[in-house]
């Protein structure tokens, strides 16, 4: 894909052998970007957000602790800073200084409104928001809920963090499929209200454009919508076929880009359930993605594609297909050898032995 192209890609994924894949829906078409050339599972893509310039430029997390900088105006990597201390993957990323955040950490989120201001948790990792124009303490630090019925202490597990627009709450979800809304100004420091959905391990989650729900996915591809007003389940999306890793609502239109380790982006039609706008398979695991907010997202014309381009459905189709038919071409022709062989032997079984007349 050319370079000029990029800046119309609809959603960027990050995957784990280490492509920043754009895909531009509208042309059916995907272009993979790698910094050095050739993808490394080293580099795998944990994290993505925008850049400082809005929409032309993504700060893109690696496995091996180092942000990229990529334009989407020239289509290039333009640079790349290491971030040494810590453990493990980005669980997050923003423009923000070092923060020491404690053990565990399975996400940190910006606040759209307030950029000065984020939250991290994780597990064993309660909730906390910093205000990093203050001190390095956080200014909210949430307090576990009281134990259960067993009078057993309930462990602590949020894998996902957002803001609620217009307010100071913030919702989470948790490793043990809880969704959880929290006020900092209340003084309980509890949740202010608490759902489950499912029995499995709740892995992404994203607002949806009114803000009064979420959309959270799980460990087994299951995708439902929650509300947070009553804290009821308002119905499930078509789901994936392999965990989910990332979810992103539209910020005005009802759409939902999901993607998981089944490698296939999908767009989702909020307010049409059973239906998928868009089934793109990437053939790489899927960990991250990025929607473009852009109001023309739909709307924008279609241009001419390359000549030597195909467009990425039908590329994608056919090498699955061919690599399908030629798996069943193999076995079909084991299957016929086996069966010419056990034919063989009957007939020698059948066969009378000689007799003189």
């Amino acid at each position: 894909m050319a370079a000029a192209a990029a800046r119309w890609n609809h959603v960027w994924v990050g995957t784990e052998t280490g492509i920043l894949k754009g895909v531009n829906l509208q042309r059916k078409q995907a272009a993979n970007f790698t910094a050095g050339g050739q993808p490394r599972r080293e580099e795998a893509v944990s994290a993505l957000c925008w850049g400082t310039g809005g929409e032309t430029q993504i700060l893109v997390g690696c496995a091996d602790r180092t942000v990229k900088h990529f334009s989407t105006e020239d289509g290039i990597f333009q640079g790349q800073r290491h971030c040494p201390g810590g453990e493990g993957t980005f669980r997050g990323l923003a423009q923000l200084l070092e923060l020491r955040v404690g053990p565990g950490v399975c996400r940190m989120r910006q606040d759209p409104a307030h950029p000065h201001v984020v939250a991290t948790g994780g597990k064993e990792n309660a909730l906390k928001i910093w205000d990093l124009q203050g001190s390095e303490e956080p200014v909210f630090r949430a307090k576990n809920v009281r134990n259960d019925w067993l009078d057993l202490r309930v462990p602590i597990w949020d894998q996902d963090i957002q803001f609620l627009p217009g307010s100071q709450k913030l919702v989470t979800c948790t490793g043990y499929h809880q969704v959880r809304v929290y006020d900092p100004a209340s003084p309980q420091r509890r949740p202010v209200l608490e759902t489950t959905y499912g029995e499995y391990p709740l892995t992404a989650m994203t607002l949806t454009p009114g803000g009064n729900s979420v959309i959270v996915g799980n460990t087994h591809g299951q995708l439902a919508e929650i509300d947070l007003r009553q804290g009821c389940l308002l119905g499930c999306l078509k789901g994936l076929a392999g965990s989910v890793r990332g979810l992103q609502c539209h910020p005005s239109k009802p759409l939902l880009a999901s993607c998981g380790l089944d490698r296939v982006l999908r767009i989702h039609r909020i307010q049409n359930p059973r239906g998928l706008e868009h089934k793109v398979y990437l053939k790489s695991q899927l960990n991250c993605l990025l929607l473009s907010g852009r109001d023309n997202w739909e709307d924008e014309p279609q241009e001419p594609q390359e000549p030597n381009k195909v467009p990425l459905e039908d590329t994608e189709t056919d090498e699955l297909w061919a690599s399908l038919e030629a798996a069943a071409k193999r076995k079909l022709s084991g299957l016929e050898q086996t069966q010419g062989a056990l034919q063989t032997r009957r007939r020698k079984k059948k066969r009378p032995g000689s007799t003189s007349p």
